[in-house]
């Protein structure tokens, strides 16, 4: 997959980072791209300081910055040993506003992060930062779930074709989704799912109020679904899936987040592909709610991308 050039790679000392350092490294190489990875000081506590009221407080950052950076020196030394250009960065501040700005003065074009949950029934895999990530950095998030696997089984890539109000953003997600899903599936050697949620807008309505028969209702159902089906076999259609063994899964479902999850449960999805689309006036705050529902659920490493022409709503700091 020759598509990234400039990868940001968070660190972040209190989670389990080895999957997420493979990963950068791998696609790195594989891409010949530059690496840099970063690593944000929390902006200590004013308690921390008034406890150590004999050091100043900004030696106290100076020491905890210089001991991130010699953690980060020492991972970026063993990464150039193989083979991969990769530098070091540290600043302090609040994390997901210093990477999506560290994204904008580097021009980076996928950020990899460990994910900052274990996961599983009683926690959500994602954290706050990576949350924050996926809603408003400009480029692809990687979030690498930090179970050690080298390769990825199974790959599944969310679309939407949806017939009923088309959404030109979400419309251009599509082959994105399916370019990446489908190159990251070769280079694992992955089974690759396609799903795509549909439903019949306001089927309930239609017998009751329209006076439809159920034999009108059906037709219409299967009209409906062969049009989505002919929508999937276009989109797949357009990428090279020579040598990928594809899945294709077009579940009838008026709550989409609720049967993607299940999908991803029931065959045991390494890695989702999905899009993320701005619904609010403000540019760039919010992913849309399927997004938002499937990824408060799913409990494996998600690659998430924005439509085109996305504006995230951090800026730079004034120089």
């Amino acid at each position: 997959m020759k598509r990234f050039n400039n990868i940001l790679l968070v660190y972040n000392s209190e989670v389990k980072q080895q999957s997420a350092v493979d990963r950068a490294v791998s696609l790195a190489r594989q891409n010949s791209a530059t690496l840099t990875v970063f690593t944000v000081i929390k902006e200590l506590p004013s308690s921390l300081f008034q406890s150590m009221s004999d050091i100043p407080s900004q030696e106290l950052i100076e020491l905890a910055t210089a001991d991130h950076l010699h953690k980060v020196d020492a991972l970026v030394t063993d990464i150039n040993r193989q083979g991969v250009d990769a530098h070091s960065k540290a600043v302090s501040g609040i994390p997901f506003l210093e990477i999506i700005r560290q994204v904008l003065r580097g021009k980076h074009d996928l950020v990899i992060i460990a994910a900052e949950g274990k996961g599983g029934l009683k926690e959500r895999l994602f954290g706050s930062t990576s949350m924050h990530l996926m809603r408003k950095c400009p480029c692809p998030v990687w979030v690498v779930k930090t179970k050690k696997q080298k390769t990825y089984k199974r790959v599944m890539a969310a679309v939407d074709t949806t017939i009923d109000f088309p959404d030109p953003e979400r419309q251009s997600l599509n082959p994105l989704i399916m370019q990446l899903a489908s190159s990251l599936a070769r280079i694992d050697n992955s089974e690759l799912h396609v799903v795509q949620v549909w439903s019949v807008f306001a089927e309930g309505y239609m017998e009751v109020r329209g006076g439809a028969s159920e034999d009108t209702i059906r037709d219409f159902r299967l009209q409906t679904k062969r049009e989505y089906e002919s929508r999937l076999e276009h989109l797949i259609a357009a990428v090279n899936l020579k040598g990928v063994k594809t899945r294709r899964h077009l579940p009838r479902n008026d709550d989409a987040p609720k049967a993607i999850v299940k999908l991803v449960k029931n065959y045991k999805i390494d890695l989702l592909v999905s899009g993320t689309v701005c619904r609010t006036g403000i540019a760039g705050f919010f992913i849309g709610n399927t997004a938002e529902k499937v990824l408060s659920e799913v409990n494996c490493s998600v690659l998430t991308v924005k439509p085109e022409g996305f504006v995230t709503p951090v800026t730079l700091d004034e120089e």
